[in-house]
């Protein structure tokens, strides 16, 4: 599977130093706008969506056919897509924490110390399960309709998860469970097991559907 990954990171890489330039755009208009957290998400998701980018090139080289023919499962082409997936999560997420922690302090949303520190590695959590959830959603589209016609429903892959977030916290409020800070960090903190069952659950949708696809 190790090759599957370094095949989509290689034919990926091209597209770095575009996608580093717009980062960096995005920076100078979110940071100062949306603050810190609003830049660290939209870049994890900015970089998650790159997945989807491996899938176009798979179709324009014909890859899958090929890949079949091999002695690879559909099982490992779908879980080295996910590996992917998290390979590019941390990525923006790590390229968020450090642009945008700069632009936080330079435009004193936060000071040097600690508590600055833990605030912005919750945000990078939160980010990357975030990005992790809607790029989870993506791949098993992209195996139904196709890389092109699933972009048009990217946007499905970013209903869901927040849907299932804002009835979480109905359940809670509905329940009368008081929703503290520490309990906000926790599940901050959390947010990546989180992302990694969902992850999970995608992951088997996606199975089932690569399985039915004729190549």
């Amino acid at each position: 599977m190790k090759s599957l990954v370094l095949k989509d990171l290689y034919n990926i890489v091209h597209n770095v130093k575009s996608m580093l330039f717009i980062l960096i755009v995005w920076a100078v208009g979110f940071v100062p706008t949306s603050g810190t957290g609003g830049y660290l998400v939209m870049c994890t998701i900015l970089c998650s969506m790159m997945t989807v980018t491996t899938f176009t090139f798979d179709d324009m080289a014909g890859w899958t056919p090929y890949a079949l023919v091999m002695p690879v499962t559909r099982r490992e082409i779908v879980l080295a897509k996910y590996a992917v997936l998290a390979v590019f999560c941390t990525a923006g997420s790590l390229f968020g924490l450090l642009v945008g922690g700069i632009g936080g302090f330079v435009m004193g949303e936060y000071t040097v110390g600690l508590q600055a520190f833990a605030e912005l590695a919750a945000l990078a959590l939160v980010s990357w399960a975030v990005a992790f959830a809607m790029g989870s959603v993506a791949i098993p589209l992209v195996y139904r309709f196709g890389a092109e016609r699933a972009r048009v429903l990217l946007l499905v892959s970013f209903l869901i998860p927040a849907a299932l977030c804002a009835a979480v916290y109905g359940v809670l409020w509905a329940a009368g469970v008081p929703v503290s800070e520490e309990m906000v960090m926790a599940l901050f903190c959390a947010s990546p097991l989180l992302a990694l069952a969902w992850g999970a659950a995608m992951y088997r949708a996606a199975c089932g559907i690569f399985a039915k696809t004729e190549c």
